[in-house]
């Protein structure tokens, strides 16, 4: 009987001290903005997108995640993730990341910009990544109003078309392509050069521009031919470049086709040339696809992110999420972070909460948001879009592999 008592009195002790503790604390309550989101909408030229309890406010982003250059679009999501997380809660809606295989292509692009603009709660695009794939999405979000902000497109076209939907950060093909040509032909000294390229608007765009500088420098374009792309080999290619003795090979394209080039030239008569890639071959794909043939090599990327406690705490956050370390994969990794976080940041500035508890985001607004972006102080730069949607002016980091790593000559 005596330990009933006790229990009893533990038992009521537990109840009084849990009524005069600190309540629970409530989610806090969003007032509406007290807008007229009717005339909101119905005043914005695309209208809005309308995010009702329970939704997510969502970010999209196509990329390719499956073949030969999946590794872009997998280091674009693993950023865009970290993104989302950082972003937090907004007025009692989370941000969501959904990103998509378009496999880098204009099929793929154009399927993927579909299915996104058939999704009212999709508002921004942190893409496309590979340029062929952005000029075949690229109409159908200015259709409907869904802005763009690439991390990697750039074929310089894609900003010269009078897009009001479209905008990037990294340095076009224009400054990657003369750039490296004014590099082999002033630092390396090659005055015979091969141009190849994949066909594709990226590849083919970079390729003609290097060419041309360099020819221009006074240097021998001994060759400037496409490939196709995803050949398992271009020896027969090789071995007749190899007669015309060049100073060194020059890709425009990506990783898939610069790791087979690269393998097959030492075994082609092309075994004293340099290879020299761009942005779109640049990441640990490369190099353990490659192994003892890719020693000498060179490649391009964007320039290395200043040294920040932001980018400290990304980096931190990055490899302790995905087992790997930022610009592993792609040299895109900060790019794909930023894109992914501006367009958020844009959503956050022009939404307004409805009286029925709905968030709405006048996508035209959105739009000129974006493009008005200015002085934007990024983990990977400072960016400001220009009234076309180019929003970095910097040029490339040049890297050259020694002893299985990159190391910058630039």
């Amino acid at each position: 009987m005596k330990t009933r008592r006790i229990l009893i009195v533990a038992f009521l002790l537990v109840l009084l001290l849990s009524a005069c503790g600190p309540a629970a604390e409530e989610p806090a309550v969003v007032e509406p903005s007290g807008v007229d989101t009717t005339a909101l909408c119905e005043g914005d030229d695309f209208g809005c997108a309308v995010i009702a309890p329970g939704q997510t406010i969502k970010i999209g982003m196509g990329s390719p995640m499956t073949g030969g250059n999946a590794a872009f679009g997998i280091d674009a999501e693993q950023s865009g993730l970290i993104a989302v997380e950082d972003a937090g809660e907004f007025m009692g809606f989370q941000f969501e990341l959904i990103a998509e295989d378009d496999g880098g292509t204009p099929e793929g692009g154009a399927a993927v910009a579909n299915k996104f603009a058939a999704d009212p709660t999709i508002v921004g695009v942190a893409g496309h990544l590979f340029s062929g794939a952005t000029f075949a999405a690229l109409p159908i979000y200015e259709e409907i109003g869904i802005p763009m902000l690439s991390p990697s497109a750039t074929n310089p076209d894609l900003t010269r078309q009078g897009s009001r939907v479209f905008n990037r950060v990294p340095f076009t093909d224009e400054a990657q392509g003369a750039a490296a040509a004014e590099y082999m032909y002033n630092e390396l000294g090659f005055r015979k050069i091969a141009f190849l390229h994949d066909g594709q608007d990226y590849g083919k765009g970079l390729a003609e521009i290097a060419a041309a500088t360099f020819e221009s420098l006074g240097g021998e374009v001994v060759a400037l031919m496409g490939l196709t792309p995803g050949e398992a080999d271009y020896s027969p290619v090789l071995s007749t470049i190899a007669a015309d003795s060049p100073d060194a090979l020059y890709l425009g394209g990506y990783t898939q086709e610069g790791v087979v080039l690269t393998n097959n030239m030492k075994t082609s008569g092309l075994e004293d040339v340099v290879f020299f890639g761009c942005d779109g071959t640049f990441g640990v794909d490369f190099l353990s696809r490659t192994g003892a043939n890719g020693e000498g090599t060179y490649h391009a990327t964007p320039r290395t992110p200043p040294e920040t406690p932001e980018k400290d705490a990304f980096d931190a956050a990055y490899t302790t999420r995905w087992g790997q370390a930022p610009g592993e994969l792609s040299p895109f990794t900060w790019n794909s972070y930023d894109t992914t976080t501006m367009l958020i940041k844009m959503v956050q500035e022009v939404a307004v909460m409805g009286s029925d508890g709905s968030l709405y985001i006048p996508r035209g607004a959105l739009v000129d948001a974006v493009r008005g972006l200015a002085n934007y102080v990024g983990i990977s730069g400072t960016y400001t879009c220009a009234p076309v949607g180019d929003c970095n002016i910097e040029g490339p980091t040049f890297w050259i592999v020694e002893g299985g790593e990159f190391v910058a000559v630039n």
